[in-house]
């Protein structure tokens, strides 16, 4: 079962409430911002052009805020790109409330709104690793995962029952009006957080900096690590060629009619998440963990393709849930090869190149999935997108064998 140690930490426990309630509130964004764009434009295009619009900020934020995490009090930059993300949530529910029914200004919000997610995101993970011993950081981590899953289930669910129950117009106003409520819990938790100053150099002589010449120490450093390197190239394969959320919308409607159909496929691959989460303790024993997550990487792949084949709804979900589960897994691997790779000084910057890694695959995703069903056909751009992935992870697998033979430094107090 899912190791709980880390929870005995109180500032880890009290981060880890408030970055829960967060990512369930944001799940109803999530859902309402694309089906507010297909209701708008009835096109799966503009759907995927959402993805292009969290991207390029992501792109130039992500890496700045990951320099700008190793120089100034994570705590504090924390807070202020939290309230930018609740500033740009409170525009959402003010032009679904009004009827304005723009295309364009919903793409100018999604890339504000990135900007703040990847100005936090590096301050968020970076710290988690200042607030519990090196041991518990692969639980941690675990946990995180899986409570941010766990509302990944839940608030697309309830995003889909507010559609099924109130028209697209009335339902997406809700949707961002509880998002907006349950950030004051996230902001609460943030507030409580100890300051995290930076560390004072170590012997390198490197002193950390929020300009560009921060930002190339960063990658300088990321070059010279080939599994870093390697566990990156996995996961952009993963979700550019097989994330299907652009389509979500499309299919819910052509397929099971619209309604609460559309949540539960934005749900599907957090209940697996979630599932495989509190089955988890195992994770952490694993030696071959590079070795693990290729495999996890391809099997989410040909779950993702199998999905798109199904025509009832229980076993698209089905599919799409082991692929989460399969997801889950390389997700904690992942996070955990950089956390315990990077000393201090550079863990903000490359968990910058992270966040740019993570959250814009899908994003190219988005784009990707749009793009090609407009010429394939939603069908085609979803299943075949999942086989590719899983083939071309094999491929980047056996072409560069350092991450399949990567295995963790043993720690000092698990050798006795």
């Amino acid at each position: 079962m899912i190791d709980t140690t880390p929870l005995r930490v109180v500032t880890f426990r009290r981060m880890w409430i408030g970055n829960g309630a967060s990512y369930f509130g944001f799940q109803f964004t999530s859902v309402a911002v694309p089906v507010q764009m297909f209701a708008i434009t009835r096109s799966p295009f503009w759907v995927g052009l959402l993805g292009l619009a969290g991207l390029v900020p992501l792109l130039i934020f992500g890496l700045w805020g990951g320099a700008v995490a190793d120089v100034v009090d994570r705590r504090r930059l924390l807070l202020f790109s939290s309230a930018l993300t609740w500033v740009v949530t409170l525009g959402l529910l003010a032009q679904a409330a009004l009827g304005v029914r723009s295309p364009h200004l919903l793409l100018a919000l999604t890339a504000v709104q990135a900007v703040g997610f990847a100005i936090s995101s590096p301050a968020r993970q970076s710290i988690i690793p200042r607030i519990v011993p090196t041991g518990m950081v692969p639980a941690a981590n675990t946990l995180n995962y899986t409570t941010t899953t766990a509302g990944g289930v839940l608030g697309p669910l309830a995003a889909g029952l507010i559609m099924g129950i109130w028209s697209t117009g009335t339902g997406v106003t809700v949707a961002y009006a509880v998002d907006a409520l349950l950030f004051t819990v996230t902001y609460w938790a943030t507030w409580r957080l100890p300051a995290i100053p930076p560390i004072e150099p170590d012997d390198s002589g490197e002193k950390p900096t929020a300009g560009l010449h921060g930002i190339v120490v960063g990658l300088k450093f990321l070059v010279t690590q080939p599994v870093l390197l390697l566990s990156f190239g996995v996961d952009l394969i993963a979700m550019v060629f097989a994330m299907p959320r652009a389509l979500f919308p499309a299919v819910a409607e052509e397929r099971f009619g619209g309604g609460a159909a559309v949540g539960w496929l934005f749900s599907a691959i957090a209940i697996g998440s979630v599932l495989g989460g509190l089955t988890s303790g195992w994770i952490g024993r694993v030696r071959r963990q590079g070795v693990a997550l290729v495999a996890a990487v391809v099997a989410w792949g040909l779950a993702i393709g199998l999905s798109g084949l199904a025509h009832q709804l229980w076993l698209m979900i089905l599919l799409l849930a082991v692929a989460g589960a399969a997801d889950l897994v390389s997700a904690v691997y992942r996070q955990s090869i950089m956390q315990t790779f990077a000393p201090d000084r550079l863990r903000g910057r490359l968990q910058g190149v992270f966040t740019v890694v993570v959250a814009g695959g899908p994003r190219l995703g988005d784009l990707r999935a749009g793009g090609t069903a407009n010429v394939t056909g939603v069908g085609a751009s979803w299943v075949g997108g999942g086989f590719v992935a899983a083939g071309l992870a094999l491929v980047l697998a056996a072409a560069f064998p350092a991450l399949i033979r990567y295995r963790p430094a043993q720690q000092p107090e698990e050798k006795h």
